[in-house]
């Protein structure tokens, strides 16, 4: 049985299936087709962390392909009320497709092994694949040519940023990681991704504005995660020079776009005439949610579990 803990996960082309997919239920949406290929099938969002995106788009996208969807919140009692062992086969015997949210990334790597349905990861401390599969749709979308295509992300090496590396070097475009050293990625992770890839497409600098040099997308995201709390006032200390403004923007290719996953903190890692501005695409890129993560449930249950 397949599963998408991480972009590791899929070949380079099961990604480009997706995201073709994606596109032709996008093109289909926009012109009022809602083909019901997961008719009597129930997805559940079992999630510890709360959202907006990525729930709304999950309930959304399984209505619109004519199926049913169950919000599992911390009444259900994962973790708590019972072993793993028996929660998980229950609750999958149940569900045609379960979206896991939670903190840990290996207790959702321990659901898939005892999981009777595919599992999808909606995000974790260690990987958001549903996101990257948003950004590299909203991309397509604005570029000519992927392979001439400067992806940077400024700020810290997160379960955001991982992803987008991984969907970056799967795909063949070069991505930049500008971090201050102790935020950055762990070495291996670059040679990894490097060696797979059979040359230097992933790297990382400490200079903000090398980073951006040549960059046609700049991405950034909060520099406090959900459970870093305790930390905000180091983080924004130590990032401070890695602020997505109109200066470090004009040092990208001229008419780059700039790229969040929201939710933002306007005046942190962003300034509000940037994410206002033209250059902005975070809105196509978060309803953009919607058609990458339908894509990826059209492939993983219709095709890669068929």
């Amino acid at each position: 049985m397949r599963h998408v803990l991480s972009l590791l996960d899929l070949t380079t082309e099961e990604i480009t299936r997706v995201l073709a997919l994606s596109a032709d239920y996008k093109s289909a949406l926009k012109s009022g087709k809602r083909p019901s290929v997961l008719a009597n099938h129930t997805t559940g969002l079992l999630f510890e962390k709360p959202s907006l995106r990525t729930r709304v788009s999950f309930e959304t996208l399984t209505t619109q392909l004519g199926g049913n969807s169950l919000f599992l919140g911390s009444d259900v009692g994962w973790g708590k009320r019972e072993p793993v062992q028996d929660f998980i086969p229950i609750l999958t015997s149940y569900l045609d497709l379960l979206v896991i949210r939670a903190k840990s990334h290996t207790a959702v790597a321990e659901a898939c092994e005892f999981s009777r349905c595919p599992i999808i990861n909606g995000l974790t401390d260690v990987s958001h694949p549903c996101q990257a599969l948003a950004d590299m749709l909203t991309i397509q979308e604005h570029t000519a040519d992927l392979a001439k295509t400067k992806v940077v992300f400024l700020g810290d090496g997160n379960n955001v940023s991982y992803s987008l590396a991984v969907i970056c070097c799967k795909l063949g475009i070069e991505f930049t990681l500008g971090a201050p050293a102790k935020y950055q990625f762990d070495t291996a992770f670059i040679d990894d991704l490097n060696q797979h890839a059979g040359k230097e497409l992933i790297r990382q600098v400490e200079d903000p504005v090398a980073a951006v040099k040549d960059a046609e997308f700049v991405f950034t995201d909060v520099w406090t995660s959900m459970g870093q709390e305790a930390e905000s006032k180091q983080r924004l200390a130590d990032l401070k020079d890695y602020q997505v403004n109109k200066d470090l923007m004009n040092q990208a290719r001229h008419n780059a776009k700039f790229m969040h996953c929201l939710p933002a903190r306007r005046g942190e890692e962003v300034t509000t005439d940037v994410i206002e501005s033209s250059s902005s695409l975070i809105i196509e890129e978060a309803e953009n949610r919607l058609h990458a993560q339908k894509g990826l449930v059209v492939w993983l249950t219709q095709e890669a579990n068929a």
